[in-house]
């Protein structure tokens, strides 16, 4: 594992990393089990990316962990999660301020239990000063939720006068969004073999390099993470421009 992170080009790191956290159910069912079992798994592969992604000097890393889809999911599951949330958020916040990480959430919160609301803020809080990785949870998370609410606030400020219509474009608009603070992901991962981006991060995608592994979750350890940020080292980024124009660019700096 060590000579795979050697070969990564720690001078060209993705900024940003989010990731499809997919595979928890179909991996339990593989081995007999309810699929509490799989999620209860995939706790360790959270540490594990965390702990590598830190390591690297990444700045940012989302983990898609809870839809708001997924509130639809039969009763003991949400139950079951959200109590695995809550109880895996207070284990490692010691750990998280060890190693200088600082936790964000974004979603709608207002849809989780309490008790499970008062122990993200008390994590948000007890590593606010934190300044190495941006852990970033996307917990009772949806793109279309975001997106609607942002476009919400927007029509309330050009209502109120506070914004002109000719002044709403990318920029404007990115300030409106759950994700105003970070930058867009340069890489997007998805694990267990599925091929969708899944209500996730629509608009912050745009540009993303999409990777996709047939691991499950429970099984992704910290040399698939670094797989994945080499094989995203070897792609041109051109962002609508030729090469030609990329060459020409790095010939002129």
């Amino acid at each position: 594992m060590q000579e795979l992170k050697d070969t990564i080009d720690k001078s060209r790191l993705p900024r940003h990393i989010a990731v499809i956290m997919d595979g928890n159910g179909r991996w339990a069912k593989e081995k007999g089990q309810d699929r509490l079992y799989g999620h209860f798994h995939g706790v360790q592969s959270v540490r594990d990316v965390v702990e590598g992604s830190a390591e690297l000097g990444l700045e940012y890393l989302t983990l898609y962990a809870f839809s708001t889809e997924n509130w639809d999911r039969p009763e003991n599951e949400v139950t079951g999660l959200m109590e695995l949330l809550v109880d895996t958020i207070r284990k490692e916040v010691p750990t998280l301020n060890k190693n200088n990480i600082r936790l964000h959430v974004i979603g709608d919160i207002a849809m989780m239990p309490e008790y499970a609301r008062t122990e993200l803020q008390e994590a948000l809080d007890e590593t606010s000063k934190n300044t190495g990785l941006n852990l970033i949870m996307a917990l009772s998370y949806s793109s279309r939720w975001e997106l609607v609410n942002a476009m919400k606030r927007v029509a309330e400020d050009v209502k109120a006068g506070k914004v002109e219509p000719e002044q709403v474009n990318p920029a404007l608009f990115q300030q409106y969004l759950a994700t105003s603070a970070f930058p867009d992901p340069e890489l997007m991962i998805r694990t267990s073999g599925e091929y969708r981006i899944s209500n996730f991060l629509l608009y912050q995608l745009a540009y993303a390099e999409l990777y996709f592994t047939d691991t499950c979750w429970p099984d992704f350890r910290k040399e698939n993470l670094y797989q994945a940020i080499l094989d995203f080292q070897k792609r041109e980024r051109r962002f609508g421009k030729t090469s030609e124009q990329l060459q020409q660019s790095a010939n002129s700096i």
